[in-house]
């Protein structure tokens, strides 16, 4: 055999360097783009999952004389005591049960850890659960200040002046949020899940105060997104002065209710 043809057989030790250097280079160029895109494919999913959300809320007003879902129920005879239902189920000692939920019987994604309930950004384990049972319950918040009952467990006596929401009394649905990516801060080192999008100023009574609580999360690189009571999705990026927690970038659309979250609240009164 050719003596020269046995030395260059293989690599040299320079030669692998080198081809290790450009894979290197390489990986290094594609990892920020293949992030980025598993990131976007995180918001298309989420996206999805909020208008089957707000398809679920259109198809229970359809069936309830044009009115919107409860945030929350209590009935009169256990104001109090007995077990609250919400928009996503009950939330029992030991269990969260979301069959009893008001969207339920509407929504056709299978029930599990990663289906409807949860926010592709804000997996379970990234956050400290509401529930007590330490079960999921929503990291999606349902615009409930704006849109229930005027008697809601939580606020009724706050708010019992306005009128409970229909399809057809929604003022500007192109723009009213009905469900979108919600979390609150409660000083822990992780944010706890919030299933209600409060909004930027509280009704106490007298008048509006400002919320130092808000709970929309803007945890999809910068943007919260939301399903808008017409049906449409919309990405908003969050400005500073709207953040309440930058350190996890939670805060409101805006730093007045309108027109997204209570578009009627200058005409609120006790």
């Amino acid at each position: 055999m050719d003596r020269r043809a046995r030395q260059h057989a293989g690599f040299t030790l320079l030669e692998l360097l080198v081809v290790m250097a450009i894979v290197a280079i390489l990986l290094s160029l594609l990892l920020p783009a293949l992030s980025t895109a598993r990131r976007e494919g995180m918001s298309v999913s989420c996206g999805s999952k909020l208008r089957e959300l707000g398809h679920s809320l259109a198809m229970y007003a359809s069936d309830y004389e044009g009115r919107m879902m409860p945030a929350a129920y209590w009935s009169f005879a256990t104001i109090g005591t007995g077990p609250v239902v919400y928009w996503w189920g009950t939330n029992e000692s030991t269990i969260v049960d979301h069959e009893r939920g008001f969207v339920w019987p509407y929504l056709q994604s299978r029930l599990e850890r990663s289906g409807i309930y949860e926010c592709p950004e804000q997996p379970w384990g990234s956050y400290l659960p509401q529930g007590a049972a330490g079960g999921v319950t929503s990291t999606y918040g349902y615009n409930g200040y704006y849109l229930s009952p005027e008697y809601t467990p939580g606020w009724g006596f706050q708010i019992a002046g306005r009128r409970w929401q229909s399809m057809s009394s929604v003022r500007d649905p192109s723009r009213v949020f009905a469900f979108g990516d919600a979390a609150i801060d409660l000083g822990a080192d992780t944010p706890h899940n919030n299933a209600l999008l409060d909004p930027p100023q509280l009704f106490d009574g007298g008048g509006w105060q400002t919320n130092s609580s808000p709970t929309s999360s803007f945890r999809h690189r910068g943007k919260a997104q939301f399903v808008h009571v017409d049906g449409h999705v919309s990405g908003y990026r969050a400005e500073s002065q709207w953040l309440t927690s930058s350190r996890f970038m939670i805060g409101a659309v805006g730093v007045e209710n309108g027109p997204y979250y209570v578009p009627d609240w200058r005409d609120w009164s006790d």
